[in-house]
């Protein structure tokens, strides 16, 4: 079995969906589903169900499953382990000035501990820059959320986290249960500077055309919405700031964290520091 036939495994294993798995892989499907197939004819075993309703597991998938999770992050480390011992090896990490995920806290424990001969540099950003200067060549490797523009990058989804609007605590919808965007048509939202990524900015705005006060960082957010009564938009879980509350918005889409970086990139840290971020955000 080669390393390469087991890490298409694990996709359509995790995604449970061929299409999925193919463009996480960043290929086409036919060529997925072939190795897949020679990797049943190698085991003598199949290894998943595949019918209209969708595609499962069997009882052989799920323990290769577990089998090649354990190999490829073995290999990762190897892989690691040898670039850092050829020389000082050090890996630079975008992150989007979010300021509150806690799941970075964990991710940074479980990386030095597995990793720590390993430098990681941080490059905090703001919020024109969905990919952290990933594009600029400033990082290796982004911590950030989606959506932006993804060509010529690979993206690995992390956790989809519910969006509320932020709005001051003394507007007349702050005390509803829940929104819908409907419900904010008619007010100023934030916006970013000329340049931000259009489908970036366009999630943020609730998929419409606003207007409002230009900002770049989480704070400036903040600040518009104190002051002028700007509408913000903020993934749920973490308490506002005094003078805030955030709504639920029941048909805006979930923000999604994810790690990105450039498609095709050899670096073994990169893959690495992937791999790790998966198993802490349980992606």
């Amino acid at each position: 079995m080669e390393l390469r036939t087991l890490r298409y495994f694990v996709a359509v294993g995790e995604e449970l969906h061929f299409g999925r798995a193919a463009a996480r892989l960043h290929m086409s499907q036919p060529p997925l589903s072939r190795a897949i197939r020679q990797l049943e004819s190698e085991l003598g075993a199949v290894l998943l169900n595949r019918s209209a309703t969708g595609t499962t597991l069997t009882a052989a998938g799920e323990t290769l499953l577990t089998e090649a999770r354990e190999l490829l992050d073995r290999a990762e480390r190897a892989r690691a382990r040898v670039t850092a011992a050829a020389g000082p090896a050090s890996l630079t990490v975008g992150i989007l000035a979010d300021s509150s995920d806690l799941g970075v806290n964990r991710l940074a424990a479980a990386y030095r501990q597995r990793f720590p001969e390993v430098e990681v540099r941080v490059r905090e950003t703001d919020l024109t820059d969905p990919t952290c200067g990933l594009r600029a060549g400033l990082v290796d490797v982004a911590l950030t959320r989606g959506p932006f523009e993804e060509t010529a990058l690979a993206v690995r989804e992390l956790r989809a986290d519910p969006v509320g609007a932020v709005l001051r605590a003394d507007d007349p919808l702050a005390g509803r249960a829940r929104l819908r965007l409907a419900d904010l048509a008619e007010r100023r939202w934030f916006q970013f500077p000329e340049g931000t990524d259009p489908r970036w900015q366009a999630y943020w705005n609730g998929g419409e055309r606003r207007q409002g006060p230009v900002v770049r960082a989480v704070q400036e957010c903040r600040h518009a919405v104190l002051w002028n009564g700007t509408v913000g938009m903020a993934p749920l879980g973490h308490e506002p700031p005094a003078g805030l509350a955030v709504v639920p918005v029941a048909d805006m889409p979930p923000s999604r964290v994810v790690a990105v970086w450039n498609a095709g990139d050899p670096n073994p840290l990169v893959r690495s520091f992937v791999r790790t971020a998966a198993a802490v955000y349980g992606a």
